[in-house]
């Protein structure tokens, strides 16, 4: 039976680890060809290993997202490799802390030099990419892009002013660029996860208390994995959700529900 990507050329950012690896993994498993991107070569690489030793084709592309000419050159690379890029998965994004001693700080306490430097990942980044995909998308007939928001774009999170606006930036792009683009036949869509196990999160597990509180904060009473996050992903990336866009999907356990 055919996956539900089979033989389509899916681009992942941010797929080193977390949840951009646990989304090329699923992809690979449904059939897709994958690009992954990420600035961390070692873990790039190693998820590429993952997918090739199970027969699945992968390749591996160090891509800083904040650099227009390279997320050029990545799109370049895909095409050059595969021929076009059916998907794309705009996953690439840091945190608000490691600010004050990695404790969140309040707006008007917020540090500029991490202000500009998660904006810049975080929502330059996504613009940079959509725009890239968009224009080979354009160029063949169509396409699917899901990028990875938050439960932060869509509710406030006190002492992290950064990453709110950032991820609210990515889900206002995602509906925009759903509507401008819905006619030309590409489908434009983002997840929004919640607490999820990744890299990402690990300094706040190490702390009991944060720990308790982002568990507790859930309603589902646990932290969700990057592979529950990824089936969202290729589900929206596939044509089973052909009629989906501009959809801003919560995978959070409840939290935006409360």
């Amino acid at each position: 039976m055919a996956g539900l990507l089979e033989g389509k050329v899916t681009l992942v950012t941010g797929g080193a680890s977390g949840i951009g690896r646990a989304t090329a993994l699923a992809c690979a498993r449904e059939g897709a060809k994958l690009i992954i991107a990420d600035l961390q070569e070692e873990g790039g690489q190693h998820t590429v290993h993952l997918i090739t030793e199970k027969g699945g084709d992968a390749s591996f592309v160090q891509t800083d997202v904040t650099h227009a000419t390279e997320v050029e050159a990545l799109i370049s690379t895909a095409v050059a490799r595969y021929g076009r890029l059916d998907c794309a998965h705009n996953n690439a994004g840091i945190s608000g802390r490691g600010i004050a001693g990695d404790h969140r700080a309040l707006t008007a306490e917020y540090p500029d030099a991490r202000w500009h430097q998660v904006i810049a990942i975080n929502l330059t980044g996504v613009w940079l990419c959509m725009k890239f995909e968009l224009q080979q998308m354009l160029t063949q007939g169509g396409g699917a892009i899901v990028n990875t928001a938050s439960a932060a774009g869509l509710v406030g999170l006190v002492g992290n002013a950064a990453y709110v606006a950032s991820k609210h930036g990515v889900v206002g792009l995602t509906k925009t660029a759903a509507v401008e683009y819905a006619k030309q036949g590409i489908r434009v869509n983002c997840v929004c996860p919640g607490y999820i196990q990744t890299p990402m999160t690990v300094p706040g597990m190490q702390d009991p208390d944060h720990m308790a509180r982002m568990v507790t904060s859930e309603p589902v009473g646990r932290m969700g994995n990057p592979e529950e996050v990824a089936e969202a992903v290729v589900w929206l990336c596939s044509d089973a959700a052909s009629f989906v866009t501009g959809h801003t999907m919560a995978v959070d356990g409840g939290y935006v529900a409360q």
